[in-house]
């Protein structure tokens, strides 16, 4: 099987050769985000091998002067994780879930400040508006208290509104924090004492650095998290246009269920919520129905373990050479997103060809690889 195609899926185990400097190393590396990370640790073997690899690709890339993340650069960060009392798991460690593992560009590695224990159990996503109406958050209490008591660990992303309520609901049974900063980085401020209590009987949990101010970007990424430990999402209030939707649209994209309580058609924190329902979404009133919906659906299916796909080959000069594929590509991209795998059979080439121009197009950072195999240009 190719590399083109599922790239992110895998589910290699790093070479024993590996620790938690190298994996980080890649990972922390320019224009290296997690679908690449897979790509180089699937093609070379190990995060060491996939660090002495990147130069030469780079190289034939064009780029002269790549280099990779610094030793000094990773070996600080886990200084830093260590000093907020927080635990690096990488991706093939057995701590690591096995629901997001299956996702296409599962993180590399997770930070966590508590049990990772919970990050394996039946988890629920509840999410919602920040700026939920109070019936809005007396059912996201309801539904997250309920799920608890039901056996579900509650999962959100600390936000204001609908994420706090849930968070707070679930403390008793176990709750689940993604954030899109560090996990010693509360956002927003107010939930610092909730962050501290979720520790002690929940789990935090973020892929990026200790000590990073959530900046706009690591919003998106930081829901793909939240739907991917999740069997479903619970969507509870939702504007038309929010991050919520994308969350519920990263759950449709991995194959979770996604569940929505109706609200009024005046409202528009409702919209997105009606609209959910519209497009065939579960209707849900209670974590009664979430736990019936989900008794209808099969289990998760179990993670896919693939044996390492041969080595990437340069681009042959037969196919019109790199330069002109590398046009062809760029022409047939736009910053809308396309599926890679209908680029590659537009393209007419070998899917190994064309996956080594995509990762020289990545690391000249003109490409970029967003969630659910999708391309689109810089």
């Amino acid at each position: 099987m190719t590399i083109g195609l599922a790239p992110a899926r895998f589910g290699l185990p790093a070479s024993a050769v590996d620790d938690d400097l190298s994996v980080l190393r890649l990972i922390r590396s320019r224009r290296v985000g997690p679908t690449t990370f897979h790509r180089l640790i699937a093609e070379h073997g190990s995060a060491r091998a996939a660090l002495e690899a990147l130069p030469g690709i780079a190289a034939q890339s064009g780029i002269a002067d790549y280099a990779v993340c610094p030793e000094g650069v990773a070996a600080a960060e886990l200084a830093a994780g260590r000093r907020a009392g927080a635990r690096l798991i990488r991706h093939d460690s057995a701590d690591y879930p096995d629901s997001l593992r299956q996702i296409d560009g599962a993180p590399a590695i997770l930070w966590v400040r508590g049990d990772p224990g919970w990050l394996s159990r039946d988890v629920m996503a509840v999410i919602g508006a920040r700026n939920a109406s109070s019936l809005g958050l007396r059912m996201a209490r309801g539904m997250a208290a309920g799920l608890g008591e039901a056996g579900f660990t509650v999962a959100a992303g600390l936000a204001r509104g609908v994420d706090t309520a849930a968070h707070a609901a679930a403390l008793p049974t176990g709750t689940i924090a993604v954030m899109a900063g560090g996990v010693d980085v509360i956002y927003p401020a107010e939930n610092a004492d909730l962050a501290a209590r979720i520790a002690e009987c929940g789990v935090l949990v973020s892929e990026q650095p200790p000590g990073t101010e959530p900046a706009a970007r690591h919003f998106p990424t930081r829901n793909r998290i939240v739907s991917g430990l999740s069997q479903g999402v619970v969507v509870i209030e939702a504007a038309q246009r929010s991050g919520t939707l994308i969350t519920a649209r990263n759950a449709l994209d991995q194959g979770r269920e996604v569940m929505a309580v109706p609200g009024h058609p005046m409202d528009a924190r409702a919209a997105g919520c009606n609209a959910l329902i519209r497009d065939g979404a579960t209707l849900v009133r209670s974590a009664a129905d979430v736990a019936d919906a989900l008794a209808q659906t099969r289990p998760l299916p179990a993670p896919v373990v693939m044996t390492a796909p041969d080595p990437l080959p340069p681009p042959p000069r037969d196919q019109g050479g790199p330069i002109q594929l590398e046009s062809r590509i760029l022409q047939r991209l736009s910053p809308s997103p396309t599926e890679e795998n209908d680029l590659i059979r537009d393209l007419g080439v070998p899917a190994a060809t064309a996956s080594a121009v995509i990762l020289s197009l990545e690391l000249q950072g003109r490409v970029t690889r967003l969630a659910g195999g999708r391309l689109a240009l810089s």
